[in-house]
């Protein structure tokens, strides 16, 4: 396989240049079609004449499921690394191989400047304990290469000392000094719980998940809980998943937005090739054409709704009797 590195450059000189995302797009699909096995596979069993794709509304999206069992790649040397999904229970968990980490940095890191500017503009601190013991997790990876490029030197993950992370925050308050606590959901409410305080400027950003150690919430009350604790107007959240390699960041109720390179179409949940329009609630499907060596075009198991200007909401997710029509797509094709 050659390497198309002209791709790879179309896919980030996307910025400022959006309109270009449809013949992008299509070039990524016919790369993926052409050296994805799993992925071409798939699209056969729907019956799919890839010469006939001329929109990204016709391309097949790949149940996100098939990561569990399945090595979806699109290239033939060895990976740089493997991220696997956390899971819960005795679930499965999802295999992402990838190629080059560099175009997972790459992607990430201009994601963030995008949103947020440079990350030595901030003291990052983590609070990701379920994610943290583990080494194979694409969030932990992410989190870490942001908090070497902060370099400030509170900068770093906390995993039980929540009094001491307490103590920091609030000495990051007073000094002035901008920061970012990036945790997972039950975390931030335990932290939220034991040591409420007002954070002034601080950015409070959820990436989801109880993981069994709490109830779930919805996002309006998980971040209201998180407000009144913090002093915070809003919360931020950031919308991952280890098959991806790009981000969607909310920078305050629960409205998402995508980097160019990054969109987001909402499917009928009972027919998986139906794409609906605007305001319309239905699984979420990804495309993020940073995932070039991978599969870019991905139908997750997350509810969302999509609103004008590519911004969208997570309303939640489906459980295993909601996604019919995925699994009946993955018992027929694969």
């Amino acid at each position: 396989m050659t390497k198309p590195e002209s791709l790879e450059e179309r896919v980030f000189g996307l910025r400022g240049k959006e309109d270009n995302f449809d013949e992008v797009a299509l070039e990524v699909f016919s790369f993926q079609y052409h050296n994805n096995k799993v992925y071409r596979r798939f699209c056969d069993g729907l019956g799919l004449d890839p010469a006939g794709v001329n929109d990204p509304t016709v391309i097949p999206f790949l149940p996100i499921e098939l990561f569990k069992r399945n090595r979806v790649v699109s290239f033939s040397r060895k990976d740089e690394a493997v991220f696997i999904s956390s899971g819960t229970g005795g679930d499965k968990r999802s295999s992402h191989y990838v190629a080059d980490l560099s175009l997972y940095e790459r992607s990430f890191m201009e994601c963030f400047r995008m949103f947020y500017g440079e990350p030595s503009a901030y003291c990052i601190m983590a609070l990701l304990p379920s994610y943290l013991e583990r080494q194979d997790s694409s969030l932990v990876y992410m989190t870490k290469r942001l908090i070497e490029c902060s370099g400030h030197p509170l900068s770093g993950f906390y995993l039980d000392d929540l009094r001491g992370l307490a103590e920091r925050l609030s000495d990051l308050d007073s000094d002035g000094q901008k920061f970012i606590l990036l945790g997972v959901s039950f975390a931030l409410l335990d932290l939220a719980a034991s040591f409420p305080r007002s954070l002034g400027e601080g950015i409070i950003m959820e990436t989801g998940g109880m993981k069994g150690r709490r109830r779930e919430m919805v996002r309006e009350e998980l971040h209201s809980v998180l407000c009144n604790a913090f002093g915070r107007e809003h919360i931020h959240s950031e919308y991952g998943m280890t098959e991806l390699l790009s981000q969607a960041y909310s920078q305050g109720l629960g409205r998402f937005r995508c980097p160019p390179w990054m969109r987001v179409y909402i499917r009928d949940s009972n027919d998986p090739l139906d794409i609906m329009g605007s305001d319309a609630a239905g699984g979420i499907n990804v495309i993020d054409l940073a995932n070039i060596y991978s599969c870019s075009f991905i139908a997750t198991q997350d509810l969302g709704r999509l609103h004008p200007g590519g911004v969208f909401e997570v309303l939640g997710r489906f459980d295993n009797s909601d996604v019919r029509g995925c699994n009946l797509l993955v018992d027929l094709t694969v």
